[in-house]
């Protein structure tokens, strides 16, 4: 891998792109008139430089910032294998999907993780650039952008199409990490790490998932599938998963796509990638050799937030929280704020990233 991963780039200050005509001779003895044409040449440029070039200086996702600044330009040929083989630990990758409007709850969530020392193994696949350059900017290395990259207007609206094919890239994205033959663990990141995970991950599963479904299960449930629930299919939640590189896991991804592929959103169903995930494994469930990992290990939202005494009656066994069974920033944030787990404010120091 090249240094330029390891070495965060020196940024040399941009040079004057208006030079100002060549200055008047000092033994010239024309009288001096503010409006000769050299002197209106020399206000043209100022106003140019003051009107057009200033404004310019602070965008840093703009058109010229990356083509006069290689530091960030050099991230869009940047590949998914690339990316995978540097932040690699023990032939294991951490993922999570990003765009722009996530940026601090990503943060929120490196906080914890960098709490466990697993944060060297994440790999944060930017849905834009603004995320791809501002993520690399500052952990050189560790943000890839898989083309084509989706309407970022719309992607972090739920239920939006563009939510759709945001969520939608992601078997696809951990169908090719799995290709190149490492574990990956896949996030979203409203989550919060409160201990490490790993040592959950036991034996040699295929696949490893939680249950979205708040009703409390004994502390020594069965590690299989749930059995389906009203809709005919299980409740499972994609945005905890992790996946060993084996033809099983593999086969999951395939008929994850294909199941997305079938469903496609519409402004009637307003799919999303949650139950095309269920309906392949309901479908693959005698093929792939699943697990079900402890619910009072990983809860889902609606349990652990709204279940005061099962919290209590567990307290010590959770490893991470999903802050999902609620809808819109401002309430995340708010509900993190009210459980002591908004990181960002008090501890950025923490984060790879500082305060972003």
């Amino acid at each position: 891998m090249s240094s330029f991963l390891y070495q965060r780039p020196i940024h040399n200050p941009l040079s004057d792109p208006y030079p100002i005509s060549p200055r008047f001779s000092a033994n010239s003895h024309k009288p001096y008139s503010i409006f000769s044409p050299t002197t209106l040449l020399v206000l043209l440029s100022l106003m140019v430089v003051m009107g057009v070039f200033f404004p310019w200086v602070g965008m840093r996702e703009s058109l010229f910032s990356v083509t006069t600044r290689p530091s960030i330009a050099k991230w869009r040929d940047y590949t998914l294998a690339q990316a995978a083989s540097f932040v690699a630990r023990n032939g294991t990758v951490i993922v999570c999907a990003v765009s722009q409007p996530y940026l601090p709850f990503l943060n929120n969530w490196l906080i914890s993780i960098a709490r466990q020392k697993h944060q060297d193994k994440v790999l944060v696949i930017a849905e834009d650039y603004a995320t791809l350059y501002k993520v690399n900017e500052w952990w050189p290395g560790h943000a890839v952008l898989v083309p084509p990259a989706p309407d970022a207007q719309t992607a972090h609206k739920f239920g939006s199409q563009g939510f759709f094919n945001f969520t939608s890239r992601r078997p696809w994205h951990l169908l090719q990490i799995l290709e190149l033959g490492y574990n990956v663990m896949y996030n979203d990141v409203d989550m919060v790490w409160l201990a490490d995970p790993f040592p959950y991950f036991e034996g040699n599963h295929d696949v490893y998932f939680t249950d979205d479904m708040t009703p409390v299960k004994p502390l020594n449930h069965s590690h299989d599938l749930p059995p389906p629930g009203k809709k005919g299919r299980t409740y499972i939640c994609s945005c905890m998963i992790f996946l060993r590189p084996t033809s099983g896991a593999k086969l999951l991804m395939k008929k994850w796509i294909e199941e997305l592929k079938d469903q496609p959103w519409s402004r009637e169903k307003k799919a999303n990638d949650q139950p095309a995930f269920n309906w392949a494994l309901d479908k693959l469930a005698n093929e792939v050799d699943l697990y079900l990992l402890p619910q009072a290990a990983f809860p889902t939202g609606g349990l652990y937030f709204k279940n005061k005494t099962w919290v209590q009656e567990t307290k010590g066994m959770h490893v991470i929280l999903h802050n999902n069974y609620i809808l819109g920033f401002e309430k995340k944030i708010k509900r993190f704020h009210d459980y002591d787990l908004w990181l960002v404010d008090n501890h950025a120091d923490e984060s790879p990233l500082g305060r972003i």
